[in-house]
C-alpha cells in the first residue's frame, strides 16, 4: 500500500520541528523533505501522506492561516504556482482530472490550520472503490520517491521562470 507511511501509524515517526511549510534554508528543492520548489513567494511539497499518487501541497511563503490575509500580488503568485503545479502533474501522471482545495481553519479539515496551503490531488476513474469508504484504506501504487523523481524535473524546469534559489541541500 504505501510503506512509507508505517512509522506514522506505528506513532513512531519523529515529530516535525517548525512549520512543514518553511523548510530551513533556501534550497530550491529537497528530496528528504519532499521540497519540489520553492521561489520568493509560494512552495511545493509533495504530501508525505498522500490520497493518491502526486498529492501536492501548494503554500505561500509566508505563515499565514488566511487567504484574505494575502495581498494581491502574492495571491497571484500562490494561484499561479497551484496552476503551474496541476499543469506539471497533469504532463507526467495523466489523472482524469483533480480536487484542487484549501481547507481553512481546523474546523474546515485543516490539519495544519495555522499555515495556509492548497490541495493537489489527481483522480483517476476508478482510483478509488469500496475499500476507501468500507476499511479506510487508500491504495497509492508508486512509491512516494519514485513519484518526486519524476515531478522534480518539471519544477525545476519551472524554476528556470523564477527567481528562486538553485541549490538543493541533498
Amino acid at each position: 500500500m504505501a510503506p512509507w507511511r508505517m512509522e506514522h501509524v506505528a506513532g513512531e515517526a519523529a515529530k516535525l520541528t517548525g512549520c512543514l511549510f518553511e523548510p530551513p534554508g533556501n534550497c530550491s528543492h529537497s528530496r528528504d523533505r519532499l521540497l519540489l520548489f520553492r521561489n520568493k513567494c509560494t512552495v511545493v511539497l509533495l504530501n508525505r501522506f498522500p490520497y493518491t499518487n502526486g498529492h501536492l501541497l501548494v503554500a505561500p511563503i509566508d505563515h499565514i492561516d488566511s487567504i484574505v490575509s494575502l495581498d494581491s500580488p502574492s495571491l497571484s503568485a500562490l494561484m499561479d504556482t497551484v496552476s503551474s503545479a496541476t499543469n506539471i502533474l497533469q504532463k507526467e501522471l495523466r489523472p482524469d482530472g483533480f480536487n484542487i482545495g484549501c481547507n481553512q481553519g481546523e474546523v474546515a479539515g485543516a490539519g495544519i490550520a495555522d499555515h495556509l496551503h492548497f490541495h493537489i490531488v489527481p483522480r483517476w476513474e476508478g482510483d478509488h472503490n469500496f475499500m476507501a469508504v468500507i476499511g479506510e484504506v487508500r491504495s497509492v501504487p508508486e512509491h512516494l520517491l519514485t513519484t518526486y523523481d519524476r515531478l522534480l524535473p518539471h519544477f525545476q524546469a519551472l524554476q528556470q521562470t523564477t527567481t528562486a534559489p538553485e541549490q538543493s541541500d541533498e
